[in-house]
């Protein structure tokens, strides 16, 4: 929708949060006289913001209710198209969409269910390197909205794109890169089919002129591509090289010079929580995977560390994922010994174990309810030599508030367990 759209229109911004507030701020600067709504379901939204004068606040549990009294809604991707009367779908409209219309520059959408992060952050360094003017934008970097009021032609926007921001979007990105999709958010989304059809939106709507990237060696992003009207660029990879792949495709395009590439990913400190090295502790090798969320990328975590992985967290948030080649994969693993598993997940995963183990040997379980706690037992059954994973395969708001949370305790009790052992 394009900005002057909005001025005659009774337009509400539906969730408060991070992004929300950005919208706020955005629409406060372009029409500093009009009443804005503000729908939230935290009633104490309202004292996010000092100066409330022109806002009409609709907050706590019966905040949907206005939602029929405005022309436009722009809703924030916290908030569950699930949840939403049927009749005003037609009205909603996003952060993303919104920048996407009205962005002079060009964008460069990177989406997948695990990988997207690392890969903006070597694409945003490689076009910097090179001399492009980039802004890493979107999930990983600023929200948006606030960066138009001085884009240019000559700007490129590298936006990382979940399904949350992608779902309902009517344009795509000039460049699209497409890593991988896997079962994840169906707690938000009414099924599978709902999520995957989210992110075939970054090439939904691309033309001949576009590009997309994309990795042929995931079946459904394959499919999805087929599709597609733009370029095509397949690659391949396993789950840990498939981010530079596709940053290194991404530099092809901008024609950044190889060396300018190479030295670009040389140089990329990989960010923390995705299979972070902590450091070797009384002979042991700890890494910090905090942000597996899913049990593929626990998989992935495994085979890429290899056969030192003697004992690895499992377990959080249920969100009736399917753990049954999890389980699989454990028992195929003669190496790990040991299962230190979170609630509530962790119990799932280890019935299915034992589903799956028809009185074969298992590994031994430890049932924990707090980083403290795990990190003891994780140094008392670990052997010198030997690795210990955080690769929990699931969400973490069970016992801890988000990924980082659960990531910088594990680093936290790591060290100073270390000590006091």
């Amino acid at each position: 929708m394009k900005l002057n759209e909005l001025k005659n229109k009774k337009v509400l911004i539906l969730g408060f949060g991070r992004e929300g507030m950005d919208n706020f701020r955005f629409l406060r600067k372009i029409f500093p006289e009009k009443v804005l709504g503000v729908g939230d379901r935290d009633k104490n939204s309202k004292f996010k913001i000092q100066n409330s004068k022109l806002i009409r606040w609709h907050l706590g549990e019966d905040y949907l209710k206005a939602l029929r009294n405005y022309d436009v809604i722009i809703k924030s991707p916290g908030v569950p198209f699930k949840i939403l009367p049927r009749n005003v779908l037609g009205k909603i409209i996003s952060q993303t969409e919104i920048f996407f219309e009205n962005c002079p520059g060009k964008i460069v959408g990177i989406t997948g269910t695990k990988g997207k992060s690392t890969t903006a952050s070597i694409i945003y360094k490689i076009l910097k390197i090179g001399g492009v003017k980039a802004h890493l934008v979107g999930n990983i970097g600023k929200p948006v909205l606030s960066l138009l009021f001085r884009a240019k032609p000559k700007d490129v926007y590298v936006y990382e794109l979940s399904s949350h921001q992608l779902y309902n979007l009517k344009k795509s990105p000039q460049i699209a890169v497409f890593l991988n999709i896997y079962p994840e958010h169906l707690d938000y989304y009414r099924n599978f089919k709902e999520y995957a059809a989210a992110k075939a939106n970054i090439t939904r709507y691309q033309t001949k002129d576009d590009y997309l990237v994309f990795n042929s060696g995931d079946k459904l992003v394959r499919e999805i591509a087929r599709k597609s009207k733009a370029k095509k660029i397949p690659i391949k990879g396993k789950y840990y090289s498939l981010n530079k792949v596709a940053a290194k495709a991404v530099g092809k395009i901008f024609k950044i010079p190889q060396k300018i590439i190479e030295k670009a990913i040389r140089e990329f400190k990989p960010l923390p929580h995705r299979l972070e090295l902590v450091g070797n502790y009384k002979g042991i090798t700890f890494y910090n995977d905090a942000l597996s969320t899913i049990p593929e990328t626990a998989i992935l975590a495994m085979e890429a560390l290899g056969k030192r992985v003697q004992t690895i967290f499992l377990g959080g948030f249920d969100r009736k994922i399917d753990f049954k080649k999890l389980a699989k994969k454990i028992l195929e693993n003669k190496n790990i010994e040991n299962l230190i598993l979170f609630p509530t997940t962790g119990e799932k995963i280890w019935k299915e174990i034992i589903h799956q183990s028809r009185g074969r040997e298992v590994p031994k379980p430890f049932f924990v309810n707090n980083m403290p706690e795990a990190v003891k037992i994780a140094y008392q059954n670990t052997q010198k030599g030997k690795i210990c994973l955080l690769s929990c395969a699931s969400t973490s708001f069970s016992i801890f508030r988000d990924y980082k949370e659960k990531g910088n305790l594990f680093k936290k009790y790591v060290k100073k367990l270390a000590k006091g052992l």
